[in-house]
């Protein structure tokens, strides 16, 4: 099993990813309201860290938040559907400010009866 992540900062296609993960069969996932470390050190006007100066220029103001989306998957068929979904919705997760996108290998869960099944 996976742990698939997805850090969204566009948000406009959660619920295209949503629909997507429903289409290929995972019916359970968690969002997140999330923010990223620069933006909220920008927002919150650490001027005496250092880097602040520089991470100002980094940082899209007009996207402070982002989604955080995870799932657990049965294996690494569906993740590889999961993530080929999110990449073309998306247009490429590689594109600048578009998110990050991972999985983590799961041993044990408690709690799900069914995953992708």
């Amino acid at each position: 099993m996976h742990a698939l992540f997805i850090v969204l900062n566009k948000t406009e296609y959660l619920d295209d990813i949503l629909t997507a993960f429903v289409n290929i069969g995972i019916t359970g996932a968690t969002i997140i309201d999330s923010q990223g470390m620069a933006s909220a050190l920008v927002e919150n006007h650490h001027n005496d860290i250092p880097i602040i100066g520089s991470l100002r220029s980094l940082v899209d103001r007009s996207r402070p938040y982002n989604k955080t989306i995870f799932t657990i998957l049965q294996d690494n068929k569906m993740v590889d559907r999961a993530m080929e979904a999110v990449n073309t919705i998306v247009g490429g997760m590689n594109s600048k400010g578009t998110g990050v996108m991972f999985t983590v290998p799961v041993g044990k869960i408690l709690g799900i009866e069914n995953v992708n099944k």
